[in-house]
């Protein structure tokens, strides 16, 4: 629905809009959550180091397509602010064919390369053999990923950001079944649970489908759109390009991160794979606040309230403060019981390494939350350069600290490479933002009545801060009050939700 952000107190509203935004982020990791408790306890840890081996090379091709079919569903959300329903159509067809051609592309062509780029990231020889065989069917199923994520985003495109919670949201339930009983029941070992998140995915898709082929007519494609979509295909490359480039260049950190891991055995491949998964959980919140004063600042710019903007960040600000400190004692408290139940009894090595990586990244969740609050304040006032170095210094902090300070240190060092690196980036963030606050300050305020818009969150894959993700706003009518309760009596029903 559509939710104004430029009226009422700054830190009551991005709360509200934040609530929305964690509920998809969450069901999101619950996907990975529930792979790694199903794989942990039954298959053993070596099993469960194998599948944490291969998230870096699926972030790097996964990651990279998901941010490039995101991207696509721009120019369908800018169309449809337009009434433009031609563009929409044509927009759709565009990203229609972009997003298969690169799943063919992937299809063919990453299972070929998944045993030698594992084995060039130095994984284990133990864990080989398991890694390969996820690897290969994650990538034979990218499809599935590709085309629910484009066809929600397009769903997303032009206001409707529920559906694909909810159609995500049975997805990840059928997921924790599947991989139940393929990995439980059946004994299909990690390739169970590769099938089981392939074929919820595949369903999601089906769902999607139907909903598009029954709900909503102006997202159908005739025959003309797809002739007339070859003039869009390169307005959609331009959107869609820079954002799986930021996905491959958090995806780079992240096997680095992995080569320095692999390096230390199996039990640390274990330890941070349970630890990411836990710590991707807690700071979903922040992640989701971030990308709430993102779409804050950019409505209060528009409406020329520079004064709310001042007020709004400050207020969230304080907001992640507070829950960072939470969340960190929760990590330092109850990390240990949380990462057994991942893995069970028996693996106390694991359980203290995971924990004492929770630990780390716990005392520092002040520096994430205010990096996302200031990042996320910062691209919704139209700010792109200062973000995307930020991502770089995190690489680089992030690659750096995990090679010197994994040598030195072992585990914590590698745990450490987190805090560093978003200390890095607060180090660039808070002063561009300082001057980015006195300019507003400088402002005229001046009210005008705005449309409201409908946020259309894109919360893609994770690593630490790193979120890919864009925030797009679709233009709808202002309806008054009372002119919706005449178009009742008129028509003696009642107004679509």
């Amino acid at each position: 629905m559509a939710r104004s952000l430029i009226t009422g107190t700054p830190w009551r509203v991005i709360l509200a809009f934040s609530v929305p935004l964690l509920l998809g982020n969450v069901v999101q990791q619950v996907y990975q959550i529930a792979d790694t408790i199903v794989v942990g306890r039954y298959l053993g840890v070596d099993s469960l180091a194998a599948v944490g081996a291969t998230g870096s090379l699926l972030f790097l091709l996964l990651g990279f397509a998901w941010g490039l079919t995101s991207g696509f569903a721009i120019p369908t959300a800018q169309a449809f602010g337009a009434r433009d329903h031609a563009a929409v159509r044509r927009s759709v067809a565009a990203g229609t064919i972009l997003t298969a051609v690169v799943t063919i592309v992937i299809t063919v062509c990453a299972p070929l390369i998944a045993a030698p780029a594992l084995a060039l990231m130095q994984t284990p020889d133990e864990l080989m053999a398991e890694a390969a065989v996820f690897t290969r069917i994650s990538f034979l199923g990218a499809g599935a990923m590709m085309f629910f994520n484009y066809l929600s985003a397009i769903i997303r495109a032009i206001g409707d950001s529920r559906t694909p919670l909810i159609f995500l949201t049975i997805s990840c339930a059928l997921n924790i079944v599947l991989v139940l009983a393929f990995v439980g029941g059946f004994g299909w070992g990690v390739a169970g649970a590769a099938f089981a998140t392939v074929l919820a995915q595949s369903l999601s898709v089906l769902m999607c489908l139907e909903y598009v082929r029954r709900r909503l007519p102006v997202l159908h494609v005739t025959r003309d759109d797809w002739r007339g979509a070859r003039d869009e295909l390169r307005e959609h490359l331009r959107l869609g390009l820079p954002m799986g480039f930021q996905a491959s260049i958090i995806a780079i950190g992240t096997i680095t991160v992995q080569v320095a891991l692999n390096t230390l055995g199996t039990e640390a491949v274990a330890a941070y794979t349970t630890a990411s998964r836990v710590d991707s959980l807690a700071i979903a919140f922040l992640q989701s606040l971030g990308l709430a004063v993102s779409m804050y600042a950019a409505q209060n710019l528009g409406a020329r309230r520079p004064d709310r903007i001042r007020r709004g960040v400050v207020h969230a600000t304080w907001l992640a403060l507070v829950a960072s400190a939470l969340l960190g004692a929760f990590m330092v408290l109850l990390g240990a019981p949380i990462v057994r139940v991942f893995i069970g009894d028996g693996s106390d090595a694991v359980v203290e390494l995971a924990h004492g990586m929770l630990i780390v990244n716990g005392v520092a969740y002040a520096l994430l939350g205010v990096l996302f609050v200031i990042r996320g304040a910062l691209q919704g006032l139209g700010h792109t350069l200062i973000p995307t170095v930020t991502g770089i210094i995190e690489l680089v902090m992030r690659a750096g600290a995990a090679i010197v300070l994994g040598g030195a240190m072992g585990f914590i060092g590698v745990a450490l490479s987190n805090p560093l690196a978003w200390l890095g980036a607060v180090a660039l963030l808070v002063p561009a933002y300082v001057r980015e606050y006195r300019r507003l300050g400088g402002m005229k305020v001046d009210p005008i009545e705005v449309t409201p818009t409908t946020a259309i969150p894109i919360i893609g894959p994770t690593d630490g801060s790193m979120v890919v993700d864009g925030v797009m706003t679709t233009p709808v009518a202002v309806v008054k009050p009372a002119r919706i309760r005449t178009r009742m009596r008129r028509r003696g029903g009642r107004p679509l939700a």
